[in-house]
């Protein structure tokens, strides 16, 4: 049985790698039209289920109190919370309360009480968290994760200080209560296993193999007592 799995992005966000050739849009890609591939991806190799918004639906006509709304309901039914982390997904100068993300992924790692049709209190459960890390319009993803070359253990880097990215998404990196955690030859830390709450993935890698990436961040969740997990912004 399929998951039901909600995708957090920035829909303008264009600086990234074109994967729509010339078609459509004077050729401008956008974080959208990563969307849409995901989206067919769910559909047509998978079981899960998607829970955002469809490329054609229009919530431009609406409040923004009336676009939460409708977000919150979709966001309450998902069991999953897809960040799609691209470069430009931040603005710099609006406070992140005041910016969908963070809404989103913080009202998706709540624990939310509602009142169902049987007039019973159901109360959500933790989303299981996953950022798949857009390649920039150069086709690079160094702006968020480069691999180390500074000494011999050749590790990865993943950029959780940046200001590219929202300081909740930060918190739940490297989060773990007791990580397994070494020194490498330059004295910094070098983690193992899951040591983030947040599963951080390249897209080539996550398309590649779709349910790996859903399954380890699923094996995440159940473990949740093992992180300190930030829900608010």
């Amino acid at each position: 049985m399929g998951n039901k799995i909600f995708v957090s992005y920035k829909y303008g966000d264009n600086n990234v790698e074109n994967i729509i050739g010339t078609k459509g849009k004077g050729g401008l890609c956008t974080v959208r039209d990563y969307v849409d591939e995901l989206e067919k991806t769910l559909k047509n190799k998978t079981e899960h289920i998607y829970k955002g918004e469809s490329d054609g639906e229009d919530l431009s006509q609406l409040s923004d109190d009336t676009i939460w709304e409708k977000l919150k309901n979709r966001i309450y039914d998902s069991t999953l919370t897809i960040v799609m982390l691209s470069k430009g997904m931040r603005e710099k100068y609006k406070a992140e309360k005041h910016q969908w993300i963070p809404q989103e992924i913080s009202y998706s790692l709540k624990e939310i009480s509602r009142i169902d049709s049987s007039g019973n209190s159901v109360t959500s459960k933790t989303n299981a968290l996953i950022a798949v890390i857009i390649p920039d319009i150069y086709g690079n993803y160094d702006y968020f994760t480069y691999q180390k070359d500074c000494c011999t253990k050749k590790c990865t880097h993943y950029n959780n200080d940046s200001d590219r990215i929202f300081t909740i998404m930060s918190k739940n990196m490297f989060n773990q209560k007791s990580p397994d955690k070494e020194q490498c030859d330059n004295n910094n830390y070098i983690y193992h296993g899951e040591c983030n709450y947040m599963l951080c993935v390249k897209w080539n890698d996550f398309v590649d193999n779709v349910d790996k990436y859903i399954d380890r961040a699923y094996s995440i969740q159940d473990n949740q007592e093992e992180y300190d997990i930030a829900k608010t912004i």
